[in-house]
Parts: C-alpha cells; sequence; structure tokens
C-alpha cells in the first residue's frame, strides 16, 4: 500500500512538473508572439480595406490599381493612428487626467466621428495645391505618383513612429506628393511659394504652440499657485480659463472642424467663440464652487479642479483631428478613385464615404495597436505633466490654429501640440532658475549646484527635444525621396 501512495505520489509530481513546463511554455508563447499581433491584425485590415474597395467599385478596367491604392490608404490611416493622435491625447494621460484605455476608448469614438460627420467631402487640390495636376502629363502619371506619395508618406509615418518621434502626417503626405511630382514631371510641378508656407510652418509652429502653453502656465501659476490662497484665487480664475477654453475650441470647430457641413467665417467663428466662453463662464463658476469646498490650500488639490475640462479638450481635439487630417491622409486615395473611374485628374475630387470609412477605422485601429507608445512618450518622457500643465498645452494647441488661420499661417497640430508641451516644459526650467537665485539673493549661504548638478536637473529631456525636431525638419525632404524612389520604380516595373 506504501508502494501504491509513494507510486502515485512521484506520478503526481512528475504530472506537477509537466503540466509546470507546459504552463510556462504557453506563457513563453503568448509572449512571444504578443508583438505579431499588432502586425497580424493590421495586415487583416489592410487586406479588408482592399476587399471594400473591390465591393464598391465590381468590376472595371482599373480595379486592381483602386484595390491596391485602398489598402495603402488603410495603412496610411493605421500610421495616423500610432503617430498623430499622440500629440491629443498624451497630455491627458502623462496629466493622469486618463487613462491609457480611456484615452484610447475616447480618442477612438472622437477621432471617428470627425472624420465622418464633418469630414471634407472635397479635396480641391491634391495635398493643399504641392502639384498642378495639369502638369502631370496622363492619367496613369497622375495615379502613379499619388500611389507612391502613399506609400511614402505610410513609410515615413511608420518608422518616426518606431522611433518615437511625433511627425506631422499632413507634412509626409505633402512631402510624398511633392517628391512623386518633380520625378514625374521635374521641378516645375511644384507650387513653391505653397511649399515656402509649408517650411515656414516648421518654425511658426512648435514657438506659436510653446509661447502660448508658456503663457498660460504663466498665468496660472502668478495668479492662482503662488497665491497665499490658492483655493480661493482657483474659484475665481479656474471658470476663467474653461471659458477661454471654450470659446478657442468653439471657434476652433466653427472654423476648422465642421467647415464641411456649414461654412463659417472667421467672425462668425469668433462670435459663435465669444457666446460659448461667456456661457461657460457662468456655468462653471458654481460647478468650481462646489468642487473646491473641503480642499486643502496646496498646489495638489488643484489638480482636481483642472481634470474634466483637460478631458473635454482632448475629446475635442480628437473630433477636430479626425475632421481635417483624416481628408488630408486619404486625399491621394480619393483622387486615385476619382481618375481611375473617370479619367479626369485636373479638377477637385469627392472622397467617397467608403474611403471616409477606411481613414475613420484605420486611425481607430492604428491608435489602439500602437498609440499607447506615442502618447506616453508625448505625455510623460519630454517634461512631466500635471493637470495644469496639459491643459495649458490643449489650449494652446486650439487658440494657436485660431491665431494662425487669422493670419493665414500654415500651421501643423502635431508640431503645435508637441510645441506646447516643450514651451511648458522650457518654462518651468527658466521658472525654477528664477525662484533659485531669487532664493540666493535673500540667503547668500545656500549652496549652489555645479554645472553637472544642474545638467541633470534640466526638465526637458535633450535626447528627445533632438530627436524630434530632427523628424520635423527632415520629414518633407525624406518622404520626397522616398516617394521619387517608388515612382520610379512602379514606372519601371509597370513600363
Amino acid at each position: 500500500m506504501t508502494d501504491n501512495s509513494s507510486g502515485d505520489s512521484r506520478h503526481l509530481e512528475t504530472l506537477d512538473r509537466d503540466l509546470a513546463r507546459f504552463s510556462n511554455l504557453e506563457l513563453a508563447t503568448q509572449y512571444v508572439s504578443r508583438p505579431m499581433v499588432g502586425p497580424g491584425i493590421s495586415i487583416l485590415f489592410v487586406v479588408l480595406a482592399g476587399l471594400l474597395a473591390l465591393l464598391f467599385l465590381g468590376q472595371t478596367n482599373n480595379t486592381l490599381i483602386v484595390v491596391i491604392a485602398a489598402s495603402l490608404g488603410a495603412y496610411m490611416a493605421l500610421n495616423i493612428g500610432a503617430n498623430d493622435v499622440a500629440n491629443n491625447m498624451g497630455p491627458a494621460v502623462g496629466a493622469n487626467a486618463l487613462s491609457m484605455g480611456g484615452a484610447i476608448a475616447i480618442a477612438i469614438v472622437f477621432e471617428s466621428a470627425g472624420a465622418l460627420i464633418a469630414g471634407g467631402d472635397v479635396v480641391s487640390t491634391v495635398a493643399k495645391g504641392i502639384i498642378a495636376p495639369e502638369n502631370m502629363g496622363t492619367a496613369d502619371t497622375f495615379i502613379w505618383a499619388m500611389m507612391a506619395a502613399l506609400l511614402s508618406a505610410a513609410l515615413w509615418v511608420n518608422l518616426a513612429t518606431y522611433i518615437g518621434a511625433p511627425v506631422s502626417t499632413t507634412h509626409s503626405v505633402v512631402g510624398g506628393v511633392m517628391g512623386a511630382g518633380i520625378a514625374a514631371a521635374g521641378f516645375s510641378a511644384v507650387t513653391w511659394s505653397t511649399m515656402g508656407g509649408i517650411a515656414a510652418s516648421w518654425v511658426i509652429s512648435p514657438i506659436l504652440g510653446g509661447v502660448v502653453a508658456a503663457g498660460f502656465l504663466w498665468l496660472i501659476k502668478a495668479k492662482i499657485i503662488y497665491t497665499p490662497n490658492k483655493i480661493e484665487a482657483a474659484r475665481r480664475w479656474v471658470p476663467i480659463l474653461v471659458g477661454i477654453m471654450a470659446a478657442a475650441f468653439a471657434a476652433y470647430l466653427a472654423l476648422k472642424g465642421i467647415k464641411q457641413l456649414i461654412k463659417i467665417d472667421m467672425v462668425t467663428a469668433l462670435l459663435i467663440g465669444a457666446g460659448t466662453g461667456v456661457v461657460s463662464w457662468l456655468v462653471m463658476i458654481p460647478v468650481i464652487k462646489k468642487q473646491s469646498e473641503g480642499l486643502e490650500n496646496r498646489n495638489k488639490s488643484l489638480k482636481v479642479l483642472f481634470g474634466i475640462p483637460l478631458v473635454v479638450s482632448a475629446a475635442l481635439l480628437s473630433f477636430a483631428h479626425g475632421a481635417n487630417d483624416v481628408a488630408n491622409a486619404v486625399g491621394p486615395l480619393a483622387a486615385i478613385v476619382q481618375v481611375s473611374q473617370s479619367g479626369d485628374f485636373t479638377h477637385a475630387f469627392t472622397i467617397p464615404i467608403w474611403v471616409m470609412i477606411i481613414g475613420a477605422f484605420g486611425i481607430s485601429f492604428g491608435l489602439f495597436l500602437f498609440g499607447p507608445k506615442l502618447i506616453r512618450m508625448v505625455g510623460g518622457q519630454i517634461t512631466k505633466l500635471n493637470p495644469m500643465r496639459a491643459y495649458c498645452v490643449a489650449l494652446s494647441a486650439a487658440i494657436t490654429v485660431i491665431v494662425a488661420s487669422w493670419l493665414g499661417l500654415p500651421v501643423s497640430s502635431t508640431h503645435i501640440a508637441v510645441g506646447g508641451v516643450f514651451g511648458v516644459g522650457f518654462f518651468r526650467e527658466w521658472d525654477a532658475e528664477r525662484r533659485i537665485k531669487a532664493a540666493r539673493s535673500t540667503m547668500p549661504d545656500r549652496p549652489s549646484y555645479g554645472p553637472e548638478e544642474r545638467r541633470r536637473r534640466k526638465l526637458v529631456r535633450r535626447s528627445h527635444f533632438m530627436t524630434i525636431i530632427a523628424a520635423w525638419v527632415i520629414t518633407v525632404p525624406a518622404a520626397a525621396l522616398l516617394s521619387a524612389v517608388i515612382f520610379y520604380g512602379i514606372t519601371a516595373f509597370v513600363g
């Protein structure tokens, strides 16, 4: 009996060890296969986009071309979701106002809503007038150029996401169209005055975004944080700040986000914004008063008051981004569809609803599968954000676009948002240095920091700063060069 018991025990131990090995093997398999889940779903989506194009077009002479273009458009949309949307959601996540899951859910809903409700119905010029279509010669040449532009832009944004650099997807498309245009018809095909404006926006966008964000952070510090009674000051100033945010976003959405539903001029948009801002200010006075009851007189308590406005601003930024940037991404695809069907490539291009669906769903999948990397980078790895700082970044994005539209300046929402993060970080460095000097003037015996310690205490990571700036500068030329190579490859293959 004893022998049988000991035998059973040994068998059980052996079984336990085998089960443990199997369990470990299963966990290892899951771990190894996990990195392939995202690419696998992405490939499936790209294939489905091609099938969707086939379903809508049926069998025509150029069906294969449109199916391939739809797949490339889906690939581009995935990359927009992985890279561009991080600029809207990063600050809110970095400030802990939103969880990663909550940010992705809000972005998916509002990006898709912006694309499908207020997305562009017409692309009057290809990629904002970078090339003159009539210079492209034949319809086939135009189609190959747009296909090369789409693929090169998608590849460049994919690479930027891989190295952790938020870049402008619109600039990537612009570079792709420019490179293919030059390869197809020479330098005369490019509208260089438009390119000059885009080059100027490389400098204008981040500087404007940074200055506006730093200005609002200075206002919050001066009027709330550095006051003896922080809670009382917050009750007075937070409703005003929320009113300014509401005014900026109402004007922004009226001017940019719903421009395809109804045309609104600048003056009307500003009046809509002013009215919305006043109403929001009056509504928020009792709300903030109730929220602030029982809060301690310290900086940590102030974060509660900025949480909801920050979440709302992230949602509104996503809606406006979906309404504007999706059309830019699928513009070349819409051009290919129209030219393939009609042969006309010199007039405005209507964007079919199925093309917008590819763009909207592609952004959602790209954000869900690959977006967290860039969201974490923008939200916490450039500089440390809290709700007040993140709020300044979101407010800066809306106000800067309004100002730029009024001045007629071409700007990038990506550059504005990331510039706002840089502006907040560099302002904090300047403010910390100023306060140290002020303290040293009243306390001469206070020890000073050496050069190494001063570098260590920098509040903006210089490595991220240099990587992002470099990626911004080379986006258009890199996409253009890649597009030209792809165009020559396509024409050599089909010719």
